[in-house]
């Protein structure tokens, strides 16, 4: 019985451990990912993805971007926390973003104000509240906006990052603008703020495509499960570990018969098949 039970055992081991490897590596890059369709081109933006240049793609390589204007500072992080190896933020409150100790730790975007000689701090953005939308739903080249929010003490911030597309190098942030009573503004030029374009016509396969793709897909699932259990569960080895191995080494020959009876049907009786009846003369 405990035999029995180890593959089954082995089997949700490996799945899970997949499952949680999937995670961790698309936890960030799901979250700045962004994809739209417009004049049968798809226009993707993966902000996070590695490019020659930019091993974490937008992400700064610091841990943290830092805009200071006038007695103003902002820290940020785009698509995921905010990480400190040097200059971290000291502040008098922090509580919601990791604490005095570890300040800014516990989200992506703060910023600081100077009061009576103290840095007074205020949680503008976190990671589960960003989302991605285009600049310019009219011109999809110009780039992305980042949105992260926060809500606390009876207030509601965020801090919005303009990505604008600049093949050629990084720029900024040089600066910040405040919108409202806590909402903030800054810009960014980046090569991740520049789409992938891919474009398509509309006179493929349509319907007919998409449904074999679903089939194709449904029979390939269906192989997989039953493999997977003949393998694990009855222990079968070998080709028979495919299921219904039986019928499908015989499909051929049932398609064979199949169109070799409908030509026999509609070309009525052959030659030979007449030739096997003699003649009569009354």
């Amino acid at each position: 019985m405990v035999m029995r039970n180890e593959p089954r055992r082995l089997l949700l081991l490996v799945v899970n451990l997949l499952l949680t490897i999937q995670l961790r590596v698309n936890s960030v890059i799901g979250l700045c990912e962004h994809s739209f369709v417009d004049r049968n081109k798809l226009y993707s933006f993966s902000l996070a993805s590695p490019l020659p240049r930019f091993p974490h793609g937008v992400l700064s390589e610091d841990g943290f971007y830092k805009v200071v204007m006038n007695e103003s500072v902002l820290w940020f992080q785009l698509c995921d926390g905010m990480l400190f190896n040097h200059d971290p933020p000291r502040c008098v409150e922090c509580l919601d973003c990791g604490g005095p100790s570890r300040c800014g730790m516990e989200c992506s975007a703060l910023v600081a104000k100077n009061a009576l000689g103290y840095q007074v701090c205020t949680t503008i953005g976190h990671v589960s509240s960003t989302n991605i939308s285009v600049i310019d739903a009219q011109n999809p080249y110009k780039g992305v906006i980042v949105r992260m929010s926060s809500s606390g003490k009876g207030q509601n911030c965020s801090l919005s990052v303009s990505i604008i597309c600049d093949s050629t190098g990084v720029q900024g942030p040089n600066s910040m603008e405040k919108l409202g009573t806590c909402d903030y503004a800054t810009v960014l030029q980046h090569p991740s703020g520049c789409a992938t374009i891919i474009s398509f016509h509309e006179k493929g396969f349509g319907w007919f495509g998409t449904l074999m793709t679903i089939i194709l897909c449904l029979f390939g699932a269906y192989l997989l499960a039953g493999t997977v259990y003949r393998f694990f569960f009855l222990g079968v080895r070998g080709i028979e570990v495919i299921p219904n191995l039986e019928f499908w080494a015989s499909l051929q020959h049932r398609t064979q018969s199949f169109f070799s009876s409908l030509v026999r049907k509609f070309r009525g009786p052959s030659a030979g098949h007449r030739s096997s009846y003699s003649r009569v003369n009354f």
